[in-house]
C-alpha cells in the first residue's frame, strides 16, 4: 500500500515538473528575458557580428486623410508589419509542450531602428503596439499603425484630373547594409489588393496601386539599404467639375449668347462686365488651391485665364461697337436739325410785302434761290443719313465678324484643352 502511494507521489512530482515547462514563464526564463539581458535588448541578435539581419516589411495603406497641394505633403494612415531573425530566441517546441510562439513586451528584445525618410511628422494612429511575437524558429514579428505626414512632390499640371505618386522610403537610421538589410515580405499585387480592401475612407482620392523597389544610399560614409514603397493615387474630380469648371464654362456660353441679345449696347456691356467679375472671384478661389511654386502652369489655370481673356476682349469689342453705333446715331440726329433750319430760312426769305413793281419782278429769282438752297440742304441731309447708315453698317459687320472669330477661337481652345487634359 505504501509502495503504491510512493509511486503515485513520484508520478505527481513528474507531472508537475512537466507542466512547469508548459508555461510562458518557463519559456521566458529559458530565453533569459526576465533578467534585463543586454544581449537580448541592445545588441544585434546574431551569433557572429559579421552576419547581417534581414528585416522583412509589408506596408498597407488604410486611408488617405489629407493631401495638401500647396505644402506638397500627404497624410496617410499605414500599417507597418515587419519581422526579422533573432539567433537568441529559438527553442524546441517539444521541450515546452509544443509551444511554437510567445508574445512578450517589445522592450524585452532587440528591435530594428526603422524610419521613414520622407516623414515630416509620424504619430501612432491608434494605441501603440507594446508587444512582439516570438516564434520558436527564431523569428520576431510586430505591427504598428501609423499616421504619417510625408513630403510628396506633386505634378499638378492635369489638376483636377491628376494622378500622383508618393514614396515612403523605409531605412535604418544607424545600421549599414552589412549589418541590416530590408526586403519586402509580400509582392506588390498582394499589398495593393489588401490595402484597397482595408481602405477606410471614401474621400477625394482613390488608391490605384502600391509598388516597391530596393535601393542603396551612401549616408555618412556607410551604405544603407532602403525599401521604397511607391503609392499611386488618383483624384476624384467630380467636385471640382461641378463647383469650378462647369460655372466657368457656363459663363463662356453666356458671353457667346450675349451676341444674340437685341437690347441696347449698354445693357450688353453691363452683362459682360458682370461675367468678367464672376470669373475673377473663381480665380481667387483657384489661387488658394494651387501652389505658387509649380514648375508649370496647371491646365485649369490656363483654362480660367484664357476664358477670362476672351471675355475681356469681348468687352473691348462691345465698347468699340458701342462707340461706332453712337457715332452713327449722332450723325443721324444732326442732319434733320440742319435741314429744318435751312427750310425755315428759305421760307423767311420768300415772305415780306411787295412794295413796288420792281419787287414783284425780282420775286421769282429769290424763290428759285430758296428752292436751290432747300435742295442743297436735302442733299446734305441725305449724305448725313448715308454716313449714319455707313457707321451703323460697319459696326454690325465688325460685330458679326468678331462673333465668328470668337466662336471659332473658343471651339478650338476647348478642343485643344480636352486633348491636353485627357491624353
Amino acid at each position: 500500500m505504501r509502495l503504491r502511494w510512493l509511486l503515485f507521489f513520484l508520478a505527481s512530482v513528474g507531472c508537475v515538473s512537466a507542466n512547469a515547462n508548459c508555461s510562458y514563464e518557463a519559456l521566458t526564463e529559458y530565453l533569459g528575458l526576465n533578467d534585463n539581458n543586454v544581449k537580448l535588448t541592445s545588441l544585434r541578435p546574431v551569433d557572429n557580428w559579421k552576419n547581417y539581419i534581414t528585416v522583412f516589411i509589408d506596408l498597407f495603406v488604410t486611408s488617405i486623410t489629407e493631401v495638401n497641394e500647396k505644402a506638397q505633403s500627404i497624410t496617410t494612415q499605414v500599417t507597418l508589419a515587419h519581422g526579422w531573425g533573432n539567433d537568441f530566441t529559438t527553442w524546441k517546441p517539444d521541450d515546452f509542450c509544443g509551444m511554437t510562439a510567445c508574445t512578450v513586451k517589445k522592450d524585452m528584445v532587440w528591435t530594428p531602428d526603422i524610419v521613414i525618410a520622407e516623414s515630416i511628422k509620424t504619430d501612432i494612429a491608434t494605441m501603440e503596439n507594446m508587444f512582439v511575437r516570438l516564434e520558436s524558429r527564431g523569428v520576431v514579428l510586430t505591427t504598428n499603425t501609423l499616421a504619417v505626414t510625408s513630403a510628396c512632390k506633386m505634378d499638378l499640371h492635369l489638376f483636377p484630373f491628376d494622378t500622383q505618386s508618393c514614396t515612403l522610403t523605409i531605412m535604418s537610421s544607424m545600421h549599414s547594409k552589412d549589418q541590416l538589410q530590408i526586403r519586402p515580405f509580400s509582392d506588390a499585387s498582394f499589398l495593393t489588393q489588401s490595402s484597397q480592401n482595408a481602405f477606410q475612407t471614401q474621400g477625394e482620392w482613390e488608391l490605384l496601386n502600391i509598388n516597391m523597389s530596393n535601393n542603396q544610399i551612401n549616408f555618412i560614409g556607410d551604405l544603407r539599404d532602403q525599401l521604397i514603397f511607391q503609392i499611386t493615387i488618383k483624384r476624384k474630380p467630380v467636385l471640382y467639375v461641378i463647383d469650378f469648371i462647369m460655372p466657368v464654362f457656363c459663363f463662356l456660353i453666356l458671353d457667346l449668347a450675349s451676341f444674340f441679345v437685341s437690347s441696347g449696347v449698354k445693357e450688353k456691356l453691363g452683362f459682360k462686365v458682370t461675367l468678367l467679375l464672376a470669373i475673377s472671384v473663381l480665380l481667387l478661389l483657384l489661387k488658394d488651391m494651387l501652389p505658387s511654386t509649380a514648375s508649370d502652369v496647371p491646365l485649369i489655370g490656363m483654362y480660367c485665364v484664357i476664358i477670362f481673356t476672351l471675355i475681356g476682349i469681348s468687352v473691348l469689342e462691345t465698347i468699340f461697337v458701342s462707340f461706332l453705333m453712337g457715332k452713327g446715331n449722332k450723325s443721324a440726329s444732326v442732319a434733320p436739325l440742319q435741314s429744318k433750319s435751312a427750310l425755315s430760312d428759305a421760307v423767311k426769305n420768300t415772305e415780306g410785302p411787295a412794295d413796288s413793281v420792281s419787287d414783284r419782278n425780282e420775286a421769282p429769282p429769290l424763290t428759285a434761290d430758296a428752292l436751290r438752297q432747300i435742295f442743297m440742304e436735302f442733299q446734305v441731309q441725305n449724305q448725313q443719313e448715308k454716313k449714319s447708315l455707313s457707321w451703323t453698317r460697319v459696326a454690325k459687320i465688325i460685330d458679326l465678324v468678331f462673333f465668328l472669330m470668337y466662336a471659332t477661337t473658343v471651339l478650338m481652345f476647348l478642343i485643344v484643352l480636352s486633348i491636353a487634359w485627357f491624353p
